[in-house]
């Protein structure tokens, strides 16, 4: 369904994909159910925390976190730029911005368990704030291709990957025990 929708949406937000139909436009039958493209696209993020995504499990932390940022290049850089217009788009709208806050909340919620399980295993220290880890794993991969829109480069997703195992494995992410838990 979410790919679905997705390619719906981008059909009606790019200019080439409103065609003409018989005789109600793509255009006036979204604005029909949602008043504006932020509807459509707190829709659109709303309906990605449904699908049973879920976080690449390698059997290490530096390959966890490689496997997410490899992922993240190549949604970021597919063609049509879908993901890339959705999050550009939710700078213009409260309401998409409140989606895609909400899905980027429950995407870190998912990959937490990558730092659980290194935890576990012994790569991290305990202790270790996987939402800050995560953050400073994948934020070099969205900040080059999104911010600084940079090409690809192949070699990005394991560097970052491996400077924040190299980071998390050193303490930088530990948060302080809550009182009473030694």
């Amino acid at each position: 369904m979410l790919p679905d929708m997705i390619a719906r949406t981008w059909s009606v937000m790019c200019s080439a994909g409103q065609s003409h139909q018989a005789t109600v436009s793509r255009r006036a039958t979204v604005y029909r159910r949602w008043q504006d493209v932020g509807g459509l696209l707190a829709d659109v993020f709303e309906a990605a925390s449904d699908d049973d995504w879920q976080p690449p499990d390698t059997g290490s932390l530096q390959g966890d976190l490689a496997a997410l940022n490899h992922e993240s290049q190549e949604s970021l850089t597919a063609q049509p730029p879908i993901v890339a217009a959705l999050i550009a788009a939710s700078f213009r709208s409260e309401e998409a911005a409140r989606g895609v806050r909400r899905l980027w909340e429950d995407r870190y919620a998912r990959c937490e368990v990558i730092v659980s399980r290194a935890v576990r295993r012994g790569e991290l220290p305990p202790h270790t704030d996987a939402r800050q880890l995560l953050l400073a794993a994948t934020a070099p991969v969205y900040h080059r291709l999104v911010l600084l829109r940079t090409p690809p480069d192949p070699d990005l997703p394991d560097h970052a990957a491996r400077t924040a195992v190299l980071a998390a494995s050193a303490g930088a992410f530990v948060k302080s025990p809550p009182v009473g838990d030694t």
